[in-house]
């Protein structure tokens, strides 16, 4: 109940809160790099615009994706970089799981002067739009 009567009384205040998670969380996304549909994927790697960054564990990435992909772990990325400096040219498309690592990932690459973007919904989107997988 007190609640809800601070709500009411300091309502500019809590207007105010509001506002700024929101701007922080745009602002966050925004140096994840931005997030594109798996048929932008499809065009920019057959342009040989960018190339695709699966970061999932080796043992997933063995059982489906996508043609073309380069695999390093999520928790091998920091100790793995310099791999991907030939490609610093290109952007650097990530895809994961479900999305879940791949904003802490782009905001890495992106700090690292990498473009980078992300595969919305990550493979699980891909996967649900029957797009083809390549499984090892």
């Amino acid at each position: 109940m007190e609640f809800f009567d601070f709500i009411s009384e300091q309502w500019v205040l809590v207007s105010i809160f509001m506002t700024l998670i929101y701007l922080y969380a745009i602002n966050e996304r925004a140096k994840s790099g931005k997030t594109i549909s798996p048929h932008v994927v499809t065009r920019m790697i057959n342009s040989e615009e960018a190339i695709l960054l699966d970061v999932r564990e080796t043992k997933d990435f063995s059982l489906g994706h996508i043609a073309g992909a380069i695999n390093i772990p999520y928790a091998k990325l920091n100790q793995r970089i310099p791999q991907l400096e030939q490609y610093r040219t290109k952007a650097i498309i990530i895809a994961d799981k479900q999305s879940q690592h791949s904003g802490s990932v782009g905001r890495k690459l992106q700090q690292e002067g990498f473009s980078a973007l992300r595969l919305t919904g990550g493979m699980m989107e891909w996967q649900n739009q029957s797009l083809p997988v390549v499984k090892e």
